[in-house]
């Protein structure tokens, strides 16, 4: 950790109801891939921060579960993470969708956020609806809260799209006084295993569609490259069948999707091997959730 002086520093917690872009907005502000990415809801079910590092500020993100009404002790959990993040931020970013209305859901996010927290509304996917719209909707979310500032974002188009290059100046010029936390271009501190291992997730989430997204779990069990071993978990016999597919070509496509981000990521071929495991009613189960680390 280093002093600077004149420097800026401070934590941001990415906030809003599921689906609503959370991932793809941090991905966007910090120019790199640190958490993964679905159009299926409560993708996100850790604190992932990734570190927005620029001349004069320091910008440390963390992207959170969305909010929303539990039904499982997972659910729980990751609405648990949300209000421990909100504790320890100086701002909080609401992502706010430009092509889905306000609901009771944003409101009750709002009503969750300390008063000392400073607000920055992020309307995103703008590139989903008309201008008609969109000023319509700039509209209406100026009225829901005191904001430090209001900013239109297309984050799918990555660090260069619309809104992001202003959203990241709004935050640093929101930082307190402080120190870099953490080292010049380091994009994240999430360990490597918990990366690897939401890649594969990832790759999970896109190849079983809506049949079980949130009954799988992943979680690395040898990693010594290039060789990276990992267990797959779902909660009954027929999704482990599903998985795997016909004569093993879902496993097959998992890893083939993920392998070629992964070798992105440590720099070099690797040989990864995947284990489709059952744990019964895992997202219910206290033991379980622990030993899947959540």
């Amino acid at each position: 950790m280093r002093s600077e002086a004149g420097f800026r520093s401070g934590f941001v917690a990415v906030v809003g109801r599921p689906n609503v872009g959370k991932s793809t907005l941090t991905n966007a502000l910090v120019g790199e891939k640190v958490a993964i990415t679905s159009s299926r809801p409560e993708t996100t079910r850790r604190q992932i921060r990734g570190i927005i590092d620029r001349d004069g500020y320091q910008v440390v993100l963390v992207d959170t579960p969305g909010l929303h009404r539990p039904r499982t002790l997972l659910g729980q959990r990751l609405n648990d993470l949300v209000r421990e993040a909100l504790a320890d931020v100086d701002v909080a970013v609401v992502c706010l969708p430009a092509d889905q209305p306000v609901g009771p859901g944003d409101r009750f996010l709002l009503a969750a956020l300390p008063e000392r927290v400073v607000r920055v509304a992020a309307v995103t996917k703008i590139d989903k609806v008309a201008r008609p719209a969109l000023a319509a909707k700039l509209v209406e979310v100026d009225t829901l809260a005191d904001w430090r500032a209001l900013v239109p974002v297309a984050a799918a188009a990555g660090p260069g799209g619309p809104g992001v290059a202003e959203l990241s100046a709004v935050l640093g010029a929101a930082m307190p006084p402080g120190p870099r936390w953490y080292p010049d271009g380091a994009p994240t501190d999430t360990p490597l295993e918990i990366r690897i291992a939401e890649l594969v997730r990832e790759a999970a989430l896109e190849q079983v569609r809506d049949e079980l997204p949130h009954s799988v779990a992943v979680v690395v069990d040898e990693l010594e490259l290039p060789k990276i071993h990992v267990s797959l978990f779902v909660e009954r016999d027929s999704q482990k069948g599903i998985v795997i597919g016909r004569r093993g070509a879902g496993l097959k496509t998992i890893g083939s999707q993920a392998r070629p981000q992964i070798e992105a990521l440590v720099g070099r071929k690797v040989f990864l091997e995947i284990q489709v495991k059952v744990a019964k009613e895992w997202q219910r189960d206290p033991k379980a959730l622990r030993r899947l680390g959540f």
